[in-house]
């Protein structure tokens, strides 16, 4: 009997496909090298692997400059390949889900050059966002708005007869350029796609930028200050009225998806990636809809017990109205590793060595990316702590590549010569970008890439890689990766209801909470010991010390 809702409790691996594994020695990850690792997977004890972009790509932005939604880069592979791959998973018990980036093309996308290649006000240009220039011979941009990488969100082109032409509009890189969602033609050929991969047995989405898609950049276009004066960000505005983020029109083409998701048997998933407002999130995850949303708010938290309860009872709770599961994260490609988030200290008023984790993997970002500004003793074992809370929660846990190792970030050791990021290029000097959690994974303690290829590998792995190595870690009691494989095999034997019951333990510091069949999880946040109720340990994420949970520790109790 299939399972129509495998999701609402998965347990989902992110695989960044260019750093994973290289199975051809190029130095660049690949489909086939994935395919090699599923035996690894599925002793992790995962229920699903997200797969980031594998399209043909420039990668102006990671993969996320998409020149073909229906193939695989060649570099990676060949559809035949991803076909094994899916195989694979599949006989080892694991679902797939792929990334589709529905807000913008690349710049090389064939729709893309047969609209520069035509005139002003043609049907290929109506497929992206085309307007004239300011200005008394259209010489400045139509507003003044900033992408998310800096610089204007408008790119001006070159028209066939070489004369200064039209301006497009890009959220992101300018190799990026953002399709026209009210295009009827862009709406059919995204079902196309969804129905091409469905068709090849993929078993969900994860929606790129999913609150960016639909936009109204008709008239004339508010300036800068006046989006921000109404308090506009990338959460956009709580009416829905803001130019391009988090608009209420999205959603109809979301209903859409829908429908054709639940045609196959059983319904293909979505989670959508949407930055709003918490209280505009349940949409995007309702049953009409993509059926669920990354929730962010425990990635942006402090490693602090009251923010971490008011996060899980309010997501908790809106997931229930919503009737979605909820989802966790901690780390994913775009952000800072939580293992080294958490070794971020710094002084504020409540204390000496508070852990300031939402801001801090930014700051430290801002300011090079220092290691020695870094505890990565105290940053493993807190992240330890809070992946294994996480893996108690109801709803699905979303684990990005490496962290099972308890791997670092890579700081300033990648020299800027080596850096792909464009958040780097496009703000040099001021922040150094993503490339940090990006690098290749250490799989061997030994080897030119600590066995992630025989080529070497696409982005410096630094020495120090080669204690966070899988082969010295498998099998070794106590490791972050025996931790992982340990709690993921009883979370899938423990999770049932999707309820939680708190219990008050007087201590600020503690957090303790009931599953359905007789369970509870314990996290101290503080560095005293606690007492822990009568029961049989089941996993903790440090050893007890006299029968008492450490500070900056869980523990699962029966």
């Amino acid at each position: 009997m299939k399972d129509h809702n495998w999701w609402r409790q998965a347990a989902v691996y992110q695989i960044y496909p260019r750093s994973f594994a290289d199975s051809n020695g190029d130095g660049l990850g690949d489909i086939r090298g994935i395919t090699g690792k599923v035996s690894y997977l599925k002793s992790l004890g995962i229920d699903a692997v997200w797969l980031s972009p594998f399209y043909p790509s420039a990668l102006a932005d990671g993969g996320y400059d998409v020149d073909d939604y229906r193939n695989v880069d060649p570099k990676l592979g060949t559809l035949e390949d991803f076909d094994e791959m899916t195989a694979a998973l599949h006989d080892a018990g694991i679902k797939l889900i792929v990334d589709i980036v529905p807000n913008h093309s690349s710049n090389r996308h064939k729709w893309f050059k047969e609209a520069l290649a035509s005139p002003k006000g043609s049907a290929a240009r109506d497929r992206y966002i085309f307007r004239d220039g300011l200005g008394e011979n259209g010489e400045l941009p139509p507003s003044d708005w900033v992408s998310v990488f800096g610089g204007p969100t408008w790119e001006r082109i070159t028209e066939p007869d070489g004369s200064p032409g039209q301006w497009y509009f890009h959220i992101f890189a300018k190799e990026q350029p953002d399709f026209n969602w009210d295009n009827l033609e862009v709406r059919a050929d995204f079902l196309k796609t969804l129905r091409f991969w469905s068709d090849r047995g993929v078993d969900g989405f994860r929606i790129d930028v999913a609150h960016a898609l639909t936009k109204d950049l008709e008239g004339a276009l508010p300036t800068r200050a006046e989006l921000e004066a109404k308090g506009a960000d990338a959460e956009g505005f709580l009416d829905g009225s803001h130019p391009y983020w988090d608009r209420n029109e999205v959603h109809e083409i979301y209903a859409q998806w829908r429908k054709l998701f639940n045609e196959y048997n059983p319904p293909r998933t979505a989670v959508a990636e949407a930055w709003v407002h918490t209280d505009r999130r349940p949409r995007y995850a309702s049953p009409e809809g993509l059926g669920q949303a990354f929730n962010f708010d425990l990635l942006q938290a402090d490693f602090d017990a009251a923010q971490f309860r008011t996060i899980i009872t309010k997501n908790l709770a809106e997931a229930a109205a919503s009737g979605a599961s909820s989802t966790w994260v901690f780390s994913n490609h775009d952000v800072v590793r939580h293992a080294t988030r958490y070794g971020l200290t710094a002084a504020t008023p409540a204390g000496e060595g508070e852990i300031m984790a939402g801001l801090a993997g930014k700051e430290w970002l801002l300011d090079g990316g220092r290691r020695e500004d870094v505890n990565a003793e105290l940053g493993l074992r807190r992240a330890r702590a809070a992946s294994l809370l996480m893996f108690a929660l109801p709803g699905s846990a979303y684990l990005y590549q490496g962290e099972e190792l308890g791997l670092q970030e890579v700081g300033n050791e990648i020299p800027d010569s080596e850096r792909q990021d464009p958040a780097f290029y496009r703000n040099k000097g001021v922040e150094i970008g993503r490339d940090g959690c990006r690098v290749p994974l250490p799989w061997t303690t030994e080897g030119s890439s600590f066995g992630f290829g025989d080529g070497g590998a696409h982005l410096p792995q630094p020495e120090w890689f080669a204690a966070y190595a899988a082969d010295s870690q498998a099998g070794i009691h106590g490791s972050t990766l025996e931790l992982y494989r340990a709690a993921l095999r009883l979370r899938r034997e423990l999770q049932a209801v999707e309820e939680l019951e708190w219990i008050e333990t007087g201590n600020p510091k503690v957090l303790h909470f009931n599953r359905p069949g007789g369970w509870q999880s314990i996290t101290n946040f503080g560095d005293t010991p606690v007492d822990l109720p009568p029961g049989v340990v089941l996993v903790s994420s440090a050893p007890l010390e006299h029968g008492k949970l450490p500070g900056n520790s869980t523990v699962w109790v029966r």
